[in-house]
């Protein structure tokens, strides 16, 4: 079940605008002991996703208070916010849609994350590329069929996650996390102003590196600028951080960023 406008329900109507066109944006959150970690950061980066889509949608409070009210019972499980632009509308026209649709649900913690924090992961280049646009770059807006196909790549291999380049061949991100790598004392990311997902962890984790012995950059850099790296690590809202022990071929001993990161992010 689904609490779609309020209503516990299964059913969307065939002709909103997720449907048919992708046309919205989501979240997924973590639920700890009754609260959705990074709730405020959540909101926040729906408002952009929400301003970058010319999405109408102004119910914040109420939408707040959904969140905690499903969060209240639960110890550890996802939630997941869906914002569409609702129905209406003729073809690709958004004219007459002015009640956008809230949908919230809740499902279990993946507890492989556990698995994942003790053993490392591995990483396979994947060879679905992120198309570049500028505009919609950042955000996680409902057209994820570039994700889907990582995933289903991803799924014939032996490797937990991906290595995803943009469609220029710059390392972007992951299948569904953000990806940091470290040499020495220097922390790198790639930039997601062209393509990829600004997630709500790598936001975090930018932000707890400042002002700390890390010096933390936005990066454009090739796959094999991971070659002589000395630690990788991905991260989203769910892990929320984990090491990282092989990509590609190179493999990857230290965790000295990771062991930082970790209380942090909790």
């Amino acid at each position: 079940m689904y609490l779609i406008n309020g209503q516990w329900q299964a059913e969307l109507a065939v002709n909103d605008r997720a449907v048919q066109f992708g046309d919205g944006c989501f979240t997924t959150a973590a639920i700890r002991n009754g609260s959705v970690s990074f709730l405020a950061q959540h909101l926040h980066r729906l408002r952009l996703a929400c301003e970058k889509l010319y999405l109408p949608f102004s119910d914040w409070q109420r939408l707040e208070e959904e969140c905690r009210q499903l969060a209240a019972r639960e110890v550890r499980a996802v939630l997941k916010v869906i914002i569409s632009r609702g129905s209406g509308g003729r073809g690709y026209s958004a004219a007459g849609c002015h009640s956008p649709t809230r949908i919230l649900s809740l499902s279990p913690y993946p507890t492989f994350y556990d698995d994942w924090k003790t053993q490392g992961i591995t990483l396979a280049r994947s060879p679905v590329c992120l198309g570049v646009n500028p505009h919609l770059a950042g955000i996680k807006h409902l057209n994820r069929l570039e994700q889907v196909l990582i995933r289903t790549h991803l799924e014939q291999t032996p490797a937990q996650e991906a290595l995803v380049l943009d469609s220029d061949g710059w390392l972007t991100e992951c299948c569904a996390a953000n990806l940091f790598w470290r040499k020495g004392e220097r922390v790198f990311t790639p930039c997601v102003d062209r393509a990829g997902v600004n997630g709500t962890m790598r936001q975090h984790i930018i932000a707890s590196l400042r002002d700390t012995c890390w010096q933390v950059q936005e990066v454009r850099e090739s796959l094999e600028t991971l070659a002589d790296a000395d630690e990788l690590i991905a991260c989203n809202a769910l892990m929320p951080v984990v090491p990282v022990k092989q990509a590609e071929s190179w493999r990857y001993e230290a965790r000295e960023l990771y062991h930082f990161l970790a209380p942090l992010c909790e």
